[in-house]
């Protein structure tokens, strides 16, 4: 049993390149070692491919091709469906690496290359995006639990006046208020602000 082709075999990987050749003997190697591989000969290509619904875990994009290049493709990638890529090319540009990094790329290898360079660029580019991924759920749980917050400040604000009363005793009425009612607590702090906005547009 192939163990490495068991523990990649969810992974899926765009190529994309103009060679066909390249295209052939890399997608091989790769389907050899466990990955799921899709082909593209362009960006339009690779364009179309993404147009249907699929969602690579990697994309490995060619810098230079007739048409649009790597590097623009790479951009779309990144701006628009935060898909990982790595960059290959015929050329080590200082130029090129520079702005395949500013970009996000996770790699970037110079052409030859075989399976064997590729599969631990593969896994390195992987789990760095796995990384940023969690980085980014966990931004996104900061941001919210940070609105919750303040909002329930808001809400506490607008419940002392309206009801006389000190933060601690404010915060301890919506506490109880949304605990009987069965809800969060941002919830009913929501509810509180909208209707106080509600009874502000309508004075």
């Amino acid at each position: 049993m192939n163990t490495n082709a068991t523990a990649t075999a969810k992974r899926t990987i765009l190529l994309v390149d103009d060679d066909r050749l390249v295209l052939s003997t890399l997608s091989r190697g790769l389907t050899g070692a466990g990955y799921s591989v899709s082909t593209a000969e362009s960006a339009d290509d690779a364009e179309a491919i993404l147009a249907s619904g699929e969602r690579p875990d990697l994309a490995i994009l060619d810098v230079n091709m007739p048409g649009r290049s790597g590097l623009e493709l790479a951009e779309r990638l990144r701006s628009f469906d935060h898909i990982p890529f790595m960059l290959l090319s015929a050329y080590s540009d200082q130029e090129i690496v520079d702005k395949a990094t500013a970009i996000g790329a996770l790699g970037y290898l110079v052409k030859p290359v075989d399976t064997p360079q590729l599969l631990p660029a593969i896994k390195s580019a992987l789990a760095r995006a796995e990384d940023i991924q969690n980085l980014r759920t966990t931004g996104r749980q900061l941001q919210v639990a940070l609105n919750n917050e303040r909002e329930i400040s808001i809400a506490i604000g607008i419940t002392m006046v309206q009801y006389r009363l000190d933060r601690k005793a404010a915060f301890e009425l919506l506490r109880k208020t949304a605990r009987s009612q069965n809800r969060k607590l941002a919830e009913l702090a929501a509810d509180v602000i909208n209707a106080s906005e509600t009874l502000i547009l309508g004075a």
